[in-house]
């Protein structure tokens, strides 16, 4: 077409792209041609993973050439985001080749065929150094892939490379002496959050279409938060734990922490049904015995949703700027015509709870202490007051008869929640009562976190994701906003046991009604 108000071809092709939400990739970030003739590749640096897939099928790209456009990112933007400290260029661009190769023989290999991916350090990958950050495992190279790893090589995925962690995944910050430090692509004074932090701002920069992280005291759930990306907590044992560290590999086999799982971190909750459909059930081991299958959502449409909330707390106050966002998000899902009821559920007791995560939380983490520590703690232990100090000596110290009755307690915990979910579909609150923080390299036990009404003590990011932790329940952070200083917010979504595609469905439909993944300034 001609004239002054005709479109060319570009313009076109612009407008067809636009309709489907993508768009020309700037000249800058086009990656190599891998078909002849084809003269525009769309812009899928911030796809989702089921597009980039689908775009992958449907030949508008191919996996080298979407394996090229993410290393050209990570060559630009990681420098300064350190997200990525692995990065496996070879191996990745042979991946996608023959994952091209494969397809046209019509061989396409599961749901993310040639689409490239990155994952948390602590996954071992065959013949790809993991070390968690530790100086004792900076030469530990994996033989084999983890069961995590294998699942989605099998799936088509083409893996990057690996993304930075704390030391021993003990921190929301990501920082450690072999890899260095993260930094937030929000802001870069600040963190992406901890354990999965370099998995998140990866995402959140176009840095990969899919990763994976794990969850202890909210390592997929507050980096999500921190980067404006989802991330999945599933069901306890849903995913096979096999070849993630921790435990250290010089202490395997070992029983699996029954707090910790492994689970996926995307740009779009459907991305995380697709991926927990392809690496959740038993490792190979139990598997001869039994398979997993995922239940649907409960619901086929938003407005059907009956859905439970609390946004703030005495016990962890949430500062009012994240408060804000988190409100606007409840009330367009009122708006939507969700069936909203404030307030904990009748039969839970959150300080209860809290008190009891801790328990196991100081149990499952760290060394055990050694005789001069003990004999304090049991000094401690037989102080009469209720101070978490006191319930640290207890969980290091109590005889196994105790121990084993607080687990039971844990159970009731879940028993309300499950008494609570007969007539609710999910239970919707704060992720972390603030925003990502600036980076603070002082000893944990000396961090304080800034709030409108003074310091607050660090440890205090575990409150918001006990309630998930402890009960072994399904969880969901969903970006919902930015704060008015920029920073983004995630809603988190806890749904009932093993049904973990019930709040990945309401993450989803939410998206249309308080908006979804955005990318930071500067990298789109």
């Amino acid at each position: 077409m001609t004239g002054g108000g005709s479109m060319n071809r570009r313009d076109v092709l612009r407008g067809a792209l636009a309709s489907c939400g993508l768009a020309l990739v700037p000249e800058e970030l086009r990656p190599g041609q891998a078909t002849p003739g084809r003269k525009n590749v769309p812009a899928l640096e911030f796809a989702t993973a089921l597009e980039a897939a689908d775009a992958i099928r449907q030949r508008r790209v191919s996996s080298v050439e979407l394996t090229r456009l993410a290393l050209e990112r990570i060559d630009r933007f990681n420098p300064a985001l350190n997200a990525v400290v692995n990065v496996l260029r070879d191996e990745a661009l042979a991946a996608a080749g023959a994952a091209d190769e494969a397809l046209g023989r019509g061989a396409a290999r599961g749901p993310f065929h040639g689409v490239p991916i990155t994952l948390k350090e602590s996954f071992e990958i065959r013949g790809v150094r993991a070390t968690v950050g530790l100086d004792a495992l900076r030469t530990h190279v994996p033989e084999e892939d983890s069961d995590a790893v294998a699942r989605l090589r099998a799936a088509g995925t083409v893996i990057l490379g690996n993304t930075n962690v704390p030391v021993m995944l003990a921190d929301w910050q990501s920082d450690n002496p072999i890899y260095g430090r993260s930094n937030n692509p929000w802001d870069l004074a600040r963190t992406p959050g901890g354990s999965s932090g370099g998995a998140a701002a990866a995402l959140a920069t176009g840095l990969g279409y899919l990763s994976m992280g794990s969850d202890i005291g909210g390592s997929i759930r507050i980096p999500a938060h921190f980067c404006g990306v989802y991330g999945h907590k599933p069901t306890i044992g849903v995913i096979s734990r096999m070849g993630h560290i921790p435990p250290l590999p010089a202490m395997r086999p070992q029983q699996a922490n029954d707090l910790a799982v492994l689970g996926p971190m995307a740009r779009s909750a459907r991305d995380l049904a697709a991926a927990m459909q392809v690496v959740g059930g038993p490792g190979a081991e139990d598997a001869v015995a039994y398979q997993w299958t995922m239940p649907p959502p409960r619901r086929d449409r938003l407005a059907s949703y009956r859905v439970g909330y609390v946004l703030d707390d005495a016990l962890c106050p949430v500062v009012p700027a994240v408060k804000e966002v988190l409100s606007r998000a409840v009330d367009a899902l009122g708006q939507a015509g969700v069936k909203l009821e404030e307030g904990w559920p009748g039969e839970v007791d959150p300080r209860a709870e809290y008190r009891t995560y801790r328990y196991l939380l100081w149990g499952a983490m760290g060394p055990p202490p050694g005789p001069e520590e003990m004999e304090s703690l049991r000094a401690a232990a037989a102080r009469t007051d209720d101070s978490l100090e006191t319930l640290r000596a207890h969980a290091l110290t109590d005889p196994v008869s105790r121990v084993a009755a607080v687990r039971a307690a844990r159970l009731r915990h879940r028993a309300a929640w499950q008494r609570y979910f007969r007539d609710h579909d999910a239970f919707l609150m704060p992720t972390a009562f603030v925003p990502a923080f600036p980076h603070d390299i002082r000893p944990m036990p000396a961090r304080r976190l800034a709030t409108p009404d003074g310091d607050r003590p660090y440890e205090d990011l575990l409150f918001w994701i006990t309630v998930a932790t402890v009960t072994g329940l399904p969880a969901t952070t969903a970006p919902v906003g930015l704060t008015r200083e920029g920073l983004p917010v995630g809603l988190q979504i806890v749904g009932p046991y093993l049904e973990d595609a019930t709040p990945i469905d309401l993450a989803a439909r939410m998206a249309d009604v308080v908006g979804g993944f955005q990318a930071p300034p500067g990298y789109a």
